[in-house]
């Protein structure tokens, strides 16, 4: 198959796009439980046949988790909403402005914040005149080997490194953050089915119903009552049976057990992506020092997603990919705006000013550190 680079093709000119030549195969829903994590990161992990398939099968069941949606989209999304503009010497360049607010844009950032997920990504840029892409099926790429494979678990396929208009992310043995995430999210899916389990039994009254043992008339008369009575558990004994039900309220029945569990399993998968729990669940615990603190930590993090955004976005790949669409970017880079925090701009000034009287500050200092802009 012969691939083609990002160019204005004719009319008459067949354009073979790599992602449809692939057997892209159904995500595998079946039950999972940390056996299934484990077998998946060893198969993952391998040295000879690594194969991330049955791990990103995995990931895509996880990932329904609400908590740990929620808590992806709040760390992507705080990438996603920082204003971006393409810059060059020193100017910033308007005509990729629509570029940079079009949803196509929006969606590269996010595949390139979920590469962070997932280890891995990748983007097929179709020919044109306006940008459009495919992502490639990550279970297809084959990082160790640099190619994508035509079937997910094959390692016939097509080399990447130097087709122009496929652009993978991410390092050879990187799972990506879902890998830590994976097994805190299997056990707090146990616990809510075995929590349901219980109140199905034990949230709602049991009727017991004791008859002679040798009585089989009242026996069935009684069986058909409860049988049309309702679905609630019911039980039947003889009375000469010693009966007593053991229903483990006296450490699970106010459901405080399930309950605590399953927030663990919530603040384990907080800490791994957001690097803390303050910021999204409250704690009777907690005060306004240990909710800054979080703050900060998320903060870090947050600065950290935008410099590896930058990053990938400066990458010359990319950027021979915007060029070839004809957007003006030689010799400029994207970058974000300046993020302002008042608390330390305000305690910052108090110290400037003070050392502005002790020795000369640059005019330029004043307008970059608190983002003034140039009459």
């Amino acid at each position: 198959m012969s691939l083609v680079t990002v160019t204005q093709p004719d009319k008459d000119q067949k354009i073979e796009v790599v992602v449809h030549e692939l057997n892209v195969r159904s995500v595998d829903r079946s039950r999972k439980d940390i056996g299934t994590w484990r077998n998946a990161h060893i198969s993952a992990e391998s040295v000879y046949y690594p194969n991330r398939s049955r791990l990103y099968d995995l990931y895509d069941d996880v990932i329904l988790d609400g908590h740990l949606s929620g808590i992806i989209a709040k760390r992507i999304d705080a990438v996603l909403n920082k204003q971006l503009y393409f810059e060059k010497d020193g100017k910033r360049v308007c005509e990729l402005d629509g570029l940079i607010n079009s949803l196509q844009f929006r969606d590269i950032m996010r595949t390139i914040m979920q590469t962070l997920l997932w280890g891995i990504s990748g983007i097929e840029f179709l020919p044109g005149r306006e940008l459009a892409f495919l992502k490639v099926p990550r279970k297809h790429i084959k990082p160790n080997i640099g190619i994508i494979a035509y079937e997910q678990s094959g390692t016939d396929g097509i080399s990447y490194a130097d087709v122009p208009n496929i652009w993978v992310m991410g390092e050879e043995d990187d799972l990506g953050l879902l890998l830590k995430c994976a097994p805190y999210a299997l056990y707090k899916k146990g616990n809510i089915s075995d929590w349901s389990q219980y109140i199905e039994l034990f949230g709602q009254p049991v009727r017991v119903i004791k008859y002679d043992a040798y009585d089989e008339q009242t026996k069935q008369e009684l069986k058909k009552v409860l049988d049309e009575s309702g679905s609630s558990l019911a039980l039947m004994i003889p009375k000469q049976a010693d009966f007593e039900m053991k229903d483990g309220k006296n450490v699970s029945g106010d459901g405080r057990l399930q309950l605590s569990f399953l927030r663990a399993m919530n603040e384990e998968m907080s800490i791994i992506i957001l690097g803390n729990t303050g910021t999204t669940t409250t704690d009777s615990g907690s005060g306004y020092a240990q909710s800054r603190v979080h703050e900060e930590q998320q903060r870090e993090i947050h600065r950290s997603d935008m410099v590896y955004t930058i990053n990938m976005l400066n990458d010359p790949k990319f950027l021979s990919i915007l060029r070839s669409y004809g957007y003006p970017v030689d010799g400029g880079y994207f970058c974000f705006s300046k993020d302002m925090d008042l608390e330390k701009l305000k305690a910052r000034l108090d110290i400037d000013k003070e050392i502005s009287g002790i020795v000369p500050v640059p005019e330029d200092y004043w307008y970059n550190t608190y983002g003034i802009p140039k009459c």
